[in-house]
């Protein structure tokens, strides 16, 4: 159930410009996006559009080069790297289209790693561990390496990653994107679970199926929101049309 009380991200009038050379490319035009907590957010565009950049935005990445950006009520968009990182590490899961897990490292140890960057070891540092692997359905396999897993285990693998630093957004770009339809259909059930026990979860895609499982569809296109509705067949269709008629 999404709630009513303050925004867990505000953005508001954001720009990004790259200068490449004597050339200034705006992959932000001037965006303004509020996303409440418990929110299950697809962004949707086509190559170019700006999805990657506002991803990177969302994700503490990166700075805009004007605009405000607020997460939890917090400005961030002028805070130190450090400042950013300290802030990324406890609000936000990234989870990725290569799933990016050590090749000779245990599921339950790739889990744990984000914890060891935070200072946390030991007894709580495992327990925290398997309580991840467990959400996803995976403690069964906690002593298995990503080569004794299949594709579906270890994109779950790297949602429990993202999952135990206990963030309140979970940022996804392109989580079926090495998948088979099947598995991938699978990874997009778990979110639809983690949706329900009120994870707020942005999905970046350029696949109408996957923006169709999300309770929101927002549309970029040359850097600027096109279309936000809520979601359903329709406003996914009206979403492919949109970036159809754009370019």
């Amino acid at each position: 159930m999404i709630s009513t009380a303050q925004p867990f991200i505000e953005i508001e009038a954001m720009t990004k410009i790259y200068q490449m050379g004597d050339i200034q490319v705006h992959a932000l035009r001037g965006v303004t996006l509020t996303v409440q907590p418990g929110e299950y957010m697809a962004i949707m565009g086509a190559s170019g559009s700006g999805k990657s950049t506002l991803m990177n935005m969302i994700g503490l990445l990166d700075r805009p080069t004007t605009g405000s950006y607020k997460i939890r009520g917090v400005e961030a968009s002028q805070m130190s790297k450090d400042r950013l990182a300290d802030l990324r590490n406890k609000e936000i899961g990234f989870v990725f289209q290569q799933f990016n897990l050590l090749p000779r490292v245990s599921a339950r140890r790739q889990v744990e790693l984000p914890l060891f960057y935070a200072g946390l070891s030991g007894r709580k540092s495992r327990e925290r561990a398997m309580a991840a692997l467990e959400r996803v359905g995976l403690a069964d396999r906690s002593h298995h390496r990503p080569d004794e897993l299949s594709g579906g285990q270890q994109q779950r693998v790297a949602i429990a990653r993202a999952l135990v630093n206990q963030p309140g957004l979970l940022l996804a770009d392109e989580p079926t994107g090495a998948l088979d339809t099947k598995t991938g259909a699978e990874v997009l059930a778990l979110f639809e679970e983690l949706h329900t026990q009120g994870m707020t979860i942005i999905l970046i895609t350029h696949d109408p199926n996957v923006a169709r499982r999300a309770k929101r569809v927002v549309t970029l296109s040359d850097g600027l929101v096109i279309s936000d509705q809520s979601n359903g067949h329709q406003a996914v269709q009206h979403a492919v049309e949109l970036v159809y008629e754009s370019h």
